[in-house]
């Protein structure tokens, strides 16, 4: 059943991460598609048909750009939940999503429109705009016992050999009146939100700040920008992050399972680090980002290259699949809009970002995740800890605090 509050919308793409200034008040949806975990067929395969019927270049993502070619479409919008990457690979999807409105992938076909004054939304503004904006309360996942419990699990699993580092993700929902979509808004303009955007549905809305980059193509030349490691944007803790012999391990772990997974679809000798443990801002936290970057092997597909890469391995752990059976095991509830993937793509190349910091609006609720990296050194109270702050931001925009 459809859920309650959240009307249909079909309309420009000025929100979406990622999208060409160019295209922000001129592109007008002209073709969907949604996909479930469930549903049959193969998510990659059917992307990647999606887009090649509609005209978009993206059977050999390996050659130069096509951008200032006259094209049939300006662009699209993918989304990839956590357990649609999941599914692309055979993996573990885990449980259930706890905002199953939403489905595991979208795709959205714009076209430009010379007068969008012509067209309107097909059913008025999303969500419930009687009253003002109103949040409840969080209702938590899981305790912060249970949490460090998992943390736990996972040390445990590390010293039996089965995993190297997992990703553990905690969820809060609560239920809101009014209409979600400013606070969405508000969530766009935290600092560092490099992917900051907003996808809609039919009774669903995605919000996002996040500041890591899972693919981007650009003729030929493919990267991906893992961030691992997160301390309190102060000197301290900024010397903290640098001179932390855990952070810089779990984050180099990780780094190297993003130079494997771009080695998949990379000329041979391509693979390069170009930029190391980087010291960057979101909000109030630093974080280490690296950049992994390869020349794409010719031939190589948009499916090809999602199985390669989703879902991100640092909010996975590693090997990625094995990880995914442990978050499969211990995470009481399903991912759903976080750890996936959220961006553009268009006729001059791909620039997808991975859904850390990012929400979910539903019917009744909405829904944040927040986590970290666990390795054998990982501490649970320190992790617990972590991920609180890293929801706390997010939480603020949403209530209007910041």
């Amino acid at each position: 059943m459809k859920p309650v509050g959240l009307a249909p919308t079909h309309g420009t793409a000025r929100d979406i991460p990622g999208i060409p200034a160019t295209c922000r008040d001129q592109a007008w949806e002209r073709s969907r598609l949604e996909w479930r975990v469930g549903d049959p067929g193969d998510p990659a395969t059917l992307v990647e048909n999606f887009l090649a019927r509609h005209g978009l270049p993206v059977g050999d993502l390996s050659g130069p750009s096509l951008a200032g070619l006259a094209h049939e479409v300006c662009g699209a919008a993918l989304f990839v939940s956590a357990a649609g990457g999941a599914a692309m690979i055979g993996g573990c999807p885990g449980a259930p999503s706890p905002a199953p409105a939403v489905p595991d992938v979208v795709v959205v076909v714009y076209e430009h429109t010379a007068n969008l004054r012509l067209q309107e939304p097909s059913a008025g503004h999303l969500g419930r705009t009687v009253g003002a904006w109103r949040l409840g309360p969080w209702r938590p996942s899981w305790s912060p016992s249970r949490h460090a419990e998992a943390v736990e699990s996972v040390r445990e699993a590390i010293a039996r050999g089965d995993v190297y580092q997992v990703n553990m993700v905690g969820h809060a929902a609560a239920g809101y009146g009014g209409d979600p979509l400013p606070a969405l808004r508000r969530l766009m303009r935290l600092p560092g939100a490099r992917y900051a955007g907003i996808l809609q549905g039919d009774g669903w809305a995605i919000g996002c700040a996040s500041p890591e980059t899972l693919l981007e193509v650009r003729g030929g030349h493919a990267v991906t920008r893992p961030i691992k490691g997160t301390t309190p944007a102060t000197e301290a803790g900024r010397a903290e992050l640098l001179s932390s012999p855990k952070e810089r391990a779990e984050h180099i772990m990780i780094v190297d399972l993003q130079r494997n997974d771009l080695s998949h679809v990379a000329q041979t000798g391509t693979v390069r680090v170009p930029e190391l443990f980087a010291v960057r801002r979101w909000a109030d936290l630093w974080q280490a980002e690296s950049e992994v970057t390869a020349l794409l092997r010719p031939g190589t597909g948009l499916a090809e290259l999602l199985r390669a890469i989703c879902p991100g391995g640092s909010v996975t752990g590693a090997p990625k699949l094995a990880a995914l059976r442990e978050i499969a095991a211990l995470e009481p509830v399903g991912r759903g809009v976080s750890m996936g993937a959220l961006g553009w793509i268009g006729p001059d190349g791909i620039d997808l970002g991975l859904t850390i910091r990012t929400v979910a609006a539903d019917g009744q609720d909405l829904h944040i995740w927040a986590g970290g990296g666990i390795t054998i050194d990982s501490d649970p109270a320190a992790e617990v800890a972590e991920a609180a702050a890293k929801a706390a931001p997010v939480r603020a925009a949403l209530h209007g605090l910041l």
